[in-house]
Parts: structure tokens; sequence; C-alpha cells
């Protein structure tokens, strides 16, 4: 298990990895006005709580961690994302903040996600993207123990493939960070062009990932067979069998 620990929160507070929070808060605020219902799960307190999911059609909010969160929160549980305590279609919408990147078992993650969830109800998705200059760099440092670099980046392809086999219906998939993760604010600034141009010619290389997706049901609709018994076209005498004028016909023969 990679565990992200204070050293990942820390790098999410300092830069680029507090201007890529940024634009995630407000990749989530465009897309709360889809999320609706009674209970809201966090999966993992990296970045800390997210607070752009909490519209007034939520009413609850869990954030399930094996970590307590940078700030107090009275709806922590302590936990595992691949083990949740959590009931069984109980949930309304899941979120996982950069989980499948630095929690162990990401396949079990997504399938403890998908038994918690109600029929219909959405998962969102905020990763690291592997086929992207981030995940180049990531390359680059493979033996380092510096977040966010020791986690496992997945590519978007990858968890679009995983949610499609688990029965997921995509509903929409961001591009967020088309710029190398750099430390100076200055290049950062200037490299700003590259968002809007990555977005149109290159989307499938964007450094993070916001995938929406609804979980579906299939039911089971019982279907009356299409074949039945006919009536028999003639009635009464004309049915009788004629044993007796065949038996008649061989003694003529034979006589």
């Amino acid at each position: 298990m990679v565990d992200p620990g204070n050293s990942l929160n820390r790098w999410f507070s300092q830069y680029p990895g507090s201007l890529l929070l940024d634009e995630e808060y407000a990749c989530l605020e465009a897309l709360g006005h889809r999320c609706f219902g009674y209970c809201f799960l966090q999966l993992g307190s990296i970045g800390g709580e997210m607070p752009g999911l909490l519209p007034g059609r939520l009413r609850s909010r869990i954030l399930v961690a094996p970590e307590p969160p940078l700030v107090d929160c009275s709806s922590w549980i302590r936990g595992a994302p691949d083990r949740l305590p959590i009931a069984s279609d109980s949930v309304d919408v899941v979120l996982l903040h950069h989980t499948l990147d630095f929690y162990h078992d990401p396949h079990q993650t997504l399938r403890e996600v998908d038994r918690v969830l109600i029929p219909e109800g959405r998962l969102i998705v905020i990763g690291f993207n592997s086929s992207s200059l981030w995940g180049l760099w990531r390359l680059f440092r493979s033996r380092s123990v510096q977040p966010p670099w020791n986690g496992h980046f997945i590519s978007t392809r990858r968890i679009l493939d995983w949610l499609s086999l688990l029965g997921f219906r995509i509903e929409n998939t961001s591009q967020l960070m088309f710029r190398p993760p750099l430390r100076q604010r200055v290049l950062m600034e200037r490299l700003r062009l590259l968002e809007k141009s990555g977005r149109r010619w290159w989307p499938a290389l964007s450094g993070v990932y916001v995938v929406e997706a609804v979980k579906q049901v299939s039911t089971l609709t019982p279907v009356k067979p299409l074949w039945t018994l006919r009536h028999p076209i003639l009635g009464g005498r004309a049915i009788e069998p004629t044993t007796h004028a065949s038996w008649d016909y061989i003694r003529r023969q034979h006589a």
C-alpha cells in the first residue's frame, strides 16, 4: 500500500500542487449541480475535505480514510477504501480524489464503490494520468519516494475500461493540467496557453482526469412464452380413433 500520509497533503499545499487543487475544486463545483440525494461519501483525505460537492441537495457527508483528515471532521470514519464499513446500496455520491493513485488495490476499491452506491448513484474519480507530461515526469523520477511521484498513476483509458466492465455509464470526462509540473510560478503562468490548446488538440494527454460515471443496474423482466397450446379445430366425434374401421378393412383383404 502506498501511504499518502501528510507529505502528500503538504505537496498539495505548495506550488504546483496548490494550483492543481484549485483547478480540481473549480471542476467539482461545476459538477455539483448534478449531484443530489442524501449521502455523500469521500474515500481518502488526500488534499483535505473537498467542499465543492456539498450543495444543498446533499444532506450528509461521510469521510472514510485510514488516517484522520487535516482538519477536525465529525463525519470521519476510520477504514480502508477497499474494505468500506458502509452498508450496500446506501450512498448517493462517491468521490475518489486521487484515491486510486495512492491507496491499496484500486480494483477492489472500485468494486466496493459499486457495492455501496445506490442504483443510478454517481461516482466521481480524480486521478493522475500516466499518459501525460506528468506521467513522463514520474518516469524520470521513478525511484523517488516523494509525492506525488511515488503513486501508481493510471491512464484515463484504463479507468474508463474498468468502470465500463463494472457496468458504469460514463457521463462526462474533464481534462486538467496540460502544463508540466514546474515549481516556478512565473513559468507556469507563461505556459497557461497550453491548457486551452491541450483541451482542443490533445485532450487524452492531460495530467489529471476527472471522470463522472453513473451506476447502472440491469433489471430482469419476466417474458411470457411466445407459444401457446392450440385448441383443436375439429370437435366432437370427428377426432375419435379409427381403430375398429382399420381392422375391418384388413380382414376383408385377407378373406
